[in-house]
């Protein structure tokens, strides 16, 4: 049996050790030639939180692997044995693949294969020609982490994820069950329902989504392409949206230079305007948005997660979208913890990877 206790206590141990133990693996997409340069059941009760000690800079992964994969030269960190079984763990935004730095190694020493990608404009992804349209739609995303699996020789993973992770994982298990074995999503089901963003919110709720609104005004494009500003203002959102997270500037600033990708402000401010109906998508994903705006369910074996101290965390402890999961199926509430859960309660968040792999 998973002892949690125990789980708990190897945080700080492994933490530190984060480094990948595979090393980087060919790529089996065909090359680009205008490619640049890439740079060097029912639901449980409520469940508590499990908190790390207040984060340090002081764990982090190696330096990325790269490999080639669809549109994009994905950088990503691996660790655990390359035979395990696979789990991807995907970020959100304003965030980067340091919020899985303790929660990778604790699974890694569960034997599974860690894979954390950069999404496409953070880190060390790089799209392969300067031709491809910076377009951050959901579809597009989902699809960059199916390549990624094609290009890495993964046929099925456990697929992790919160905020932009979530939504991209939900999307693959919703779309392609057969290439998820099983699915850790916090905060429910998190698919975009375009039609449905057309209606407002209640004001309070409207609030928590200021940025969103920012980006799709010239000030808040101006903003996000301003590395000064850009920081400040990803800053605001980590302190806003986990107000119980005592992170120091290292850690911070350790993901931040995630933010200086070329693209990054190309991809955030797509993403933003996308979700509102203010930017347009491409005619090639068409069919897939169409599909994901029937709002498929999701059949896969899960657990979802959510946030107590999450601004965004629907109320009714996960009823507002337990519909949306069909198969096994488990939730939990962690006390206390903000909107970057793996982070906050890296033992919390292995742990619903490892119960969602046994569903």
């Amino acid at each position: 049996m998973f002892n949690r206790r125990t789980f708990s206590r190897t945080v700080v141990g492994l933490g530190a050790a984060a480094a990948s133990t595979a090393g980087p693996r060919p790529a089996t997409a065909a090359p680009d030639s205008a490619a640049p340069a890439t740079p060097a059941a029912p639901a449980t009760p409520t469940a508590p939180g499990a908190p790390a000690e207040p984060a340090a800079a002081g764990a982090a992964f190696a330096r990325p692997s790269q490999v080639r994969a669809g549109v994009l030269d994905i950088g990503y960190a691996e660790t655990g044995p390359a035979d395990g079984p696979a789990v991807v763990c995907l970020h959100g935004w304003p965030y980067d693949i340091h919020s899985f730095a303790d929660a990778a190694p604790l699974l890694a020493a569960e034997g599974y294969r860690v894979i954390v990608p950069y999404l496409r404009g953070h880190g060390t992804t790089r799209f392969r020609s300067a031709r491809t349209v910076r377009n951050a739609q959901q579809s597009a995303i989902a699809l960059d982490i199916v390549a990624l699996m094609d290009a890495l020789g993964i046929d099925r993973a456990v697929l992790a994820g919160f905020d932009w992770g979530s939504r991209t994982a939900d999307i693959v298990a919703a779309l392609w069950p057969g290439r998820v074995k099983a699915l850790v999503s916090v905060s429910g089901y998190l698919i975009t329902d375009r039609a449905a963003q057309r209606r407002p919110l209640p004001p309070a709720a409207e609030h928590s989504w200021w940025y969103q609104y920012y980006f799709a005004t010239e000030r808040g494009r101006l903003a996000m392409e301003d590395r000064d500003h850009r920081r400040a203002l990803c800053r605001l959102v980590w302190d806003t949206v986990s107000p119980t997270w005592a992170f120091d500037d290292a850690t911070y600033e350790r993901t931040a230079a995630a933010f200086d990708n070329p693209d990054y402000a190309a991809v955030v401010i797509h993403n933003y305007r996308w979700r509102l109906g203010l930017a347009d998508g491409e005619r090639r994903y068409d069919a897939i948005e169409e599909r994901l705006a029937a709002r498929p369910v999701i059949t896969v074996p899960t657990v979802t997660l959510d946030p107590e101290c999450d601004p965004f965390t629907a109320p009714g402890d996960g009823s507002s979208y337990r519909e949306m999961f069909t198969g096994r199926y488990l939730h939990r509430t962690l006390r206390g913890v903000g909107h970057n859960l793996p982070q906050e309660a890296p033992a919390a968040f292995a742990e619903a990877v490892v119960d969602a792999d046994r569903l």
